[in-house]
């Protein structure tokens, strides 16, 4: 590992199914492939989860060293419905149904998705290609796999060749599937019948003569298949072979373990070194869709207009919630859920707020080994898969050390403010990506509406001490419990008011 590198970073390999440490292709360096949307509808609550995830991912692995490389792809042509080799284009159905261009409904929706990844303050990745913009290479794909005998043409189309292929290769070793079972499925193949086997799959499909996307190819006029855009845009940003691919679990099957035998068979290898996967989000315990009337846009949760919801909820607050379990660990959404997150999330920004304007004093008090051990163990928690829930619960032991020493209990010193300060920043912001929301503006910087908010509590709390100072305890009860009515908490402590917060 280089010596630039200053930490060891461990993550869960779908594909051993273990815990294996990242050892990168070239030292120091790591090149990131995450499979992006399909653009035909709003970004909803499913595209969140591996948004966030591989967002903290990037910038742990360049905070402990790193020069990522994030490769982030947008599925504009090739998907059809139900993820199969039949049936319709998503993009081409959404675009007749809206009477648009195809190419009119893949912009609209591409640039919505990017907009809900900024408000959750996703970074964009370094390069965001489009499947419709590498047709070249993917035909280049596929012909050296039908020059490796692993594809046949049928009928203007190319289809993957299961069988041959698991002659030599292990197809079903990512998902675990069992081979024999797909290659002799019998069930009728309604609208398959160019195919040799329902386990095999569409690499170049035959465009119908109604069908509005379409290239020409050595085969005829068509669109590539779903899975042909990753496998070749990975290899043509990442090399033939890079370091991590990602993806939602729901994608183990078929995408990835056909990406991964288009790669074996155009190649000799599987081009990937760590498969790493997210699990999924359910709402009160079942999947999400439209049939089951719990669908939930990402817009939709930021305003509250959804029947399933009880309020609207910031992104930070959606932000906060995904982290607060393990990315491959299960995470089901329920108001209360989010609610419950709300409240941890404004107690946190709050800490950091007061950790700004602690009071300094010398002596004892917070030692600075102890935060220094904080910060340890928060990396510790990061390093190891990732472990976001347990990095959090140390952030919180930071905060009970900022309210000791807010209410007087402790006292820290100058180095140990900073130090508090500190590390706030470089886990809470940068590298879990939670911002104070209220403090910030569009342009980044804090609202004209919370300067007037922080100066006119400035005044009241100001009243309140001279009431208190010349003994006009019911002048300052009244304020006290006016503010508490309007759910606005008056932090004090031996030497006054000395905060306020909103519960």
């Amino acid at each position: 590992m280089s010596a630039e590198i200053m930490r060891e970073f461990y993550l869960y390999n779908t594909l051993s199914r273990k815990r294996e440490r990242l050892e990168t292709v070239v030292p120091g360096r790591v090149g990131l492939y995450v499979c992006g949307p399909t653009v035909y509808g709003d970004p909803h609550l499913g595209h969140a989860r591996p948004g966030v995830t591989f967002d903290v991912l990037v910038r742990l692995l360049r905070s402990i060293g790193y020069k990522v490389r994030y490769v982030r792809n947008v599925t504009d042509v090739g998907h059809l419905e139900h993820d199969a080799d039949e049936g319709e284009d998503k993009i081409a159905k959404k675009a007749r149904l809206e009477q648009l261009e195809p190419m009119e409904v893949a912009q609209l929706y591409t640039v919505r998705f990017r907009e809900v990844m900024a408000k959750l303050n996703v970074l964009p990745p370094s390069i965001e290609p489009n499947a419709s913009g590498h047709i070249i290479e993917q035909i280049e794909f596929i012909k050296k796999i039908l020059d490796n005998g692993y594809a046949y043409i049928s009928n203007g189309s190319v289809y993957f060749d299961v069988e041959s292929y698991s002659k030599k290769f292990n197809y079903g070793a990512l998902s675990g599937r069992n081979v024999e079972e797909l290659l002799h499925n019998t069930r009728n193949l309604d609208g398959q019948q160019d195919k040799r086997s329902s386990a095999d799959f569409a690499l170049w499909k035959k465009a119908n003569p109604q069908h509005i996307m379409r290239w020409p190819s050595p085969w005829g006029d068509g669109f590539p298949g779903w899975h042909m855009e990753c496998s070749a845009m990975g290899e043509k940003y990442l090399g033939k072979e890079f370091d991590i691919h990602g993806g939602g679990m729901d994608l183990m099957f078929p995408h990835h373990e056909c990406e991964m035998a288009q790669n074996f068979a155009e190649r000799g290898s599987g081009g990937v070194r760590y498969w790493m996967h997210n699990n999924l989000i359910t709402i009160e315990g079942r999947k999400m869709g439209k049939s089951l009337g719990n669908f939930i846009t990402l817009e939709e949760l930021f305003s509250g207009d959804n029947p399933n919801l009880e309020q609207a909820y910031t992104p930070m607050t959606v932000r906060f919630f995904i982290l607060q379990a393990h990315y491959r660990g299960t995470l089901d959404f329920s108001n209360a859920a989010l609610q419950a997150s709300e409240k941890g999330l404004k107690r946190l920004m709050q800490a950091i707020k007061d950790a700004n304007s602690l009071a300094i004093k010398d002596g004892a008090g917070v030692k600075l080994e102890d935060i220094n051990k904080i910060r340890e163990e928060i990396f510790t928690a990061l390093c190891d898969d990732m472990n976001t829930p347990v990095a959090l619960s140390y952030v919180y032991e930071l905060v009970k050390i900022v309210n000791n020493i807010k209410e007087g209990r402790t006292s820290a010193s100058a180095a140990e403010k900073s130090a508090i300060c500190s590390l706030f920043k470089e886990v809470v912001t940068d590298i879990l990506g939670l911002i104070d929301e209220d403090a910030q503006s569009s342009s980044g910087g804090i609202s004209k509406a919370a300067k007037v908010i922080d100066g006119l509590m400035g005044y009241i709390i100001e009243e309140r001490k001279e009431a208190r100072a010349n003994k006009n305890w019911g002048k300052s009860d009244k304020i006290r419990d006016t503010l508490k009515e309007l759910g606005i908490q008056l932090k004090d402590n031996k030497d006054g008011t000395s905060s306020w917060e909103v519960e």
